[in-house]
């Protein structure tokens, strides 16, 4: 398999589960900026949408969408440890963390935060819509370890766009939980190579 990424991009999520699995992967660096690959190749001739993730499997063929990687990564562990088995309580419970942090937190931050031409009203909507969102977590992770109950795919996706407040200046200090919990995933052997192989760690 080969994953194409972005440092710290959303892509470290899918980066994350794929070594949680023990999967053997290439990683292919884009400059999402400039559209190309670490190896100068264009990267919307690899990914018309232009954006990562992006896995392509050993038959060639090429996948999006990062809650969708996740749920296919963690299928590759036969134990499913990751997203429980298909039909279970664990399962839907892992299934609901990833949308709700694709929707309410992934497409809060992004493009709206990341953009210098978003008006300061629009900021102040969504960074007031987050807090929302952080004081859930911080609710469910006061009993409980981890989103779902067990690590799962959702905390590598919630570490990854959690991760963000800090790069833009979001605070987290009024939620002790949520830091607890993001110290705990970011301890992670897997994390932790991941955050290396990346360049976001020593």
């Amino acid at each position: 398999m080969k994953l194409y990424y972005a440092p710290g991009a959303c892509s470290l999520a899918v980066h994350i589960a794929l070594r949680e699995v023990g999967a053997t992967f290439d990683l292919v660096k884009v400059d999402l900026a400039r559209h190309t690959t670490e190896g100068g190749a264009n990267f919307l001739d690899i990914s018309p949408r232009g954006y990562v993730p992006l896995l392509e499997l050993n038959d060639r063929s090429r996948h999006t969408e990062g809650a969708a990687l996740l749920q296919y990564v963690a299928d590759l562990d036969p134990a499913q440890a990751l997203i429980g088995k298909p039909g279970s309580r664990e399962r839907m419970a892992v299934l609901q963390w990833l949308t709700f942090i694709s929707t309410e937190l992934h497409k809060g931050f992004s493009p709206w935060l990341w953009h210098k031409e978003t008006a300061d009203s629009t900021r102040q909507a969504v960074k007031a819509k987050l807090a929302v969102r952080f004081a859930e977590m911080e609710a469910v992770l006061a009993h409980s370890e981890f989103l779902a109950g067990a690590y799962s795919v959702a905390d590598a996706y919630g570490f990854t766009i959690l991760n963000w407040a800090n790069l833009l200046g979001i605070p987290l200090t009024p939620y002790p939980q949520v830091q607890a919990w993001m110290a705990r995933v970011a301890a992670r052997p897997a994390v932790q190579a991941a955050l290396r192989a990346e360049g976001l760690a020593p």
